[in-house]
């Protein structure tokens, strides 16, 4: 099942224990859209995160942003999916005014997560703000 939004995907995992949350989650990363292997750099690299993490900004013509991603921890590639579902294909203006962490906090993430891989969504938060800032100047 392919998800289009937070509410989508919230939908399903309101209903479901913790080890289907953790499949829900898996399932998620793996609808994400493949990232070449050349993109994955250290300048895509998100920082702190307990797996590795990259995010590449792709600008459309008409401003948007859109976002690949991709991990090598499964359950990791699930949370960043879930980040970008806040903000895939939206402006940098729109990104900007997204209160993501509210988005996400319906999950309770830190609570289903263990403490290493919860505290990388800061800082995937961060880097797709970061580049919505940049874009936006």
């Amino acid at each position: 099942m392919a998800f289009q939004s937070l509410r989508d995907v919230y939908s399903d995992y309101e209903l479901l224990e913790a080890d289907d949350r953790y499949r829900l989650l898996i399932d998620l990363g793996r609808q994400l859209e493949p990232m070449p292997d050349p993109l994955k750099t250290d300048a895509t690299l998100v920082r702190g995160c307990s797996a590795a993490v990259w995010v590449y900004p792709i600008p459309a013509e008409d401003g948007r942003l859109h976002f690949l991603a991709d991990s090598n921890a499964a359950i990791t590639k699930g949370i960043v999916a879930l980040v970008l579902l806040a903000v895939q294909d939206r402006t940098p203006e729109e990104i900007l005014a997204t209160d993501i962490e509210g988005e996400l906090a319906r999950f309770d993430l830190g609570h289903q997560l263990s403490s290493n891989r919860a505290q990388g969504i800061p800082n995937m938060i961060a880097l797709v703000r970061e580049t919505a800032r940049r874009l936006a100047e």
